[in-house]
């Protein structure tokens, strides 16, 4: 019997969900300052930027195994020391990623079923984990369904947000003299981890065997990821004003707290249930999706093959510490997410750009995949990260504007 080759459909999902988890949650949020016409814009470079870097993974891996990750490759073109730094930050960002996803379900799951949040986080990552476990192909099945149930209720929540949509809310048109670019470079940190899939580049790749269909299925995934954000943004933005937004932000700009300020302005409970319903969805696509990279990154790191054994090794190590920082010490998504940001720069613009410079260096002529746009590309994609890390650390000591009203 021919085998079945993967679908580009399933690798579309993959992509899509593990972006759509983290990104939906806060960026209402975090994109207040700039509101509607500036986060549309901060995200549309930014998932350009984060396609292309992701491409670049692509070009940088053409030459190795498929089941090669950022360990072997880096340490073989860049070095040990910065592929010990550039180690340590794929791990903090897809721990506290896992840690954030674990706590966010485990409390929203306690008000739905009124279970203790520590009991549904256990069971959350004891089921999911043995999804990842399996194989990618689980996971691919996992996320179309997971993908599928999010479009629908999303669609329903946007169409209940849609009925209420207020032009002038929008577009703030009440305030005159409101400023927002300023607010963007506060929201580059937030957005850049909105499009953070590249430690699932690895997986990607190994499950098509070529770099080809692995390049599509980014795309598709990333344009899926826009297409939910911006439609998620426009309906928040077009029902809750702008200056409703700091008191959400200071109590740490959680989903129940959006819930509760639309309640206040539109009141539909079937909205509230529907809304979070696909948060939870989100978060689950997001939690295995990283879970994927994350296990196939230290899978690659230890050298553990591909046996049950191993990969139960590899399992416990993966969703462990998470679970653990989860149990003992849960806080809100805001603040993982925004170090997160800070932090992912190295993996997902500055490393792919440096390991792209010295495949082209060491090549006579580029053979095989290639990402489009020359050196300049390249360039671009590296100092778009270096500038995002730069704005976190300055709004971390107050250096640029933060939106409070």
């Amino acid at each position: 019997m021919t085998k079945q080759k993967p679908s580009l459909l399933g690798g579309i999902c993959i992509i899509a969900s593990v972006c759509v988890g983290a990104g939906m949650l806060v960026l209402p949020c975090a994109g207040a300052g700039a509101w509607t016409l500036w986060s549309f814009l901060v995200l549309m470079i930014t998932m350009i930027v984060m396609t292309i870097s992701g491409w670049l993974l692509l070009e940088a891996f053409k030459n190795y195994d498929l089941k090669v990750s950022f360990n072997t490759v880096t340490k073989d073109l860049l070095g040990n020391k910065l592929n010990i730094i550039n180690n340590i930050a794929v791990y903090f960002v897809c721990l506290i990623l896992l840690y954030a996803y674990i706590t966010s379900t485990g409390l929203i799951l306690q008000s739905m079923l009124g279970l203790n949040s520590k009991i549904n986080s256990v069971l959350f990552v004891l089921i999911f984990a043995i999804v990842i476990w399996h194989s990618t192909r689980a996971v691919d099945r996992i996320s179309i369904m997971l993908i599928t149930f999010m479009i629908l209720s999303f669609s329903i929540g946007v169409f209940g947000l849609t009925k209420h949509i207020n032009l002038n809310i929008l577009f703030n048109t009440m305030d005159t003299h409101a400023s927002y670019a300023r607010y963007t470079m506060a929201l580059l940190p937030v957005a850049l981890t909105s499009f953070g899939y590249h430690h699932t580049v690895t997986s990607i790749r190994a499950y098509y065997g070529n770099e080809k269909r692995a390049k599509y299925a980014i795309l598709g995934g990333t344009m899926i990821a826009l297409t939910f954000y911006t439609i998620w943004i426009v309906s928040i933005y077009a029902n809750i004003p702008r200056n409703q937004f700091p008191p959400i932000i200071k109590q740490g700009g959680g989903v129940e707290l959006l819930l509760a300020s639309l309640r206040s302005f539109i009141n539909p409970v079937q909205l509230s249930q529907t809304i979070r319903a696909f948060s939870i969805a989100a978060i689950l696509s997001s939690f295995i999706g990283v879970g994927l990279g994350l296990f196939d990154f230290l899978a690659d790191l230890f050298k553990f093959e591909n046996t049950k054994y191993a990969r139960s090794i590899t399992g416990l190590i993966t969703f462990i510490p998470p679970l653990t920082l989860s149990l003992i010490s849960p806080f809100g998504f805001m603040t993982a997410i925004s170090y997160a940001g800070a932090i992912a720069t190295i993996f997902t613009c500055i490393t792919p750009g440096l390991l792209v410079l010295k495949v082209r260096a060491r090549e006579r002529g580029n053979e095989g995949f290639t990402t489009p746009g020359g050196k300049i590309m390249i360039v671009f994609v590296i100092a778009f990260g270096v500038v995002t890390a730069v704005f976190h650390f300055l709004s971390m000591v107050g250096k640029i504007p933060l939106f409070t009203g």
